[in-house]
């Protein structure tokens, strides 16, 4: 059974920092790609960032030199550091796992900006 558990989310002033973690169990972490996503309400869910089980990166541009996705395939966890965090970053965020045709995704943390 695959799980993805995320933790950290939370409320935070503007300008401030979050980080996310994403615990993994039932898959073999190393192989997948880890990305996060983002869904606020009334809006479709967004790609924020996501990276390779060989550590290559990717961002959404409304995110990138503000957040930083790692990940520790010895711990199967992938984190989301979020930076310089703005009321527009506002949304549950959702852990996923992708190999080819397999998809998983977590239940969501919420993360609120505001002042």
């Amino acid at each position: 059974q695959v799980q993805l558990v995320e933790s950290g989310g939370g409320l935070v002033q503007p300008g401030g920092s979050l980080k996310l973690s994403c615990a993994a169990s039932g898959i073999i972490f190393g192989i997948y790609t880890m990305g996060w996503y983002r869904q606020a309400p009334g809006k479709q869910r967004e790609l924020v960032a996501s990276i390779t089980g060989g550590g290559s990166a990717n961002y959404d541009d409304s995110v990138k030199g503000r957040f930083t996705i790692s990940r520790a395939n010895a711990k199967d966890t992938v984190y989301l550091q979020m930076d310089v965090l703005r009321p527009e970053d506002t949304a549950v965020y959702y852990c996923n796992a992708r190999r080819m045709t397999l998809f998983y995704w977590g239940q969501g943390t919420q993360v609120t900006v505001s002042s």
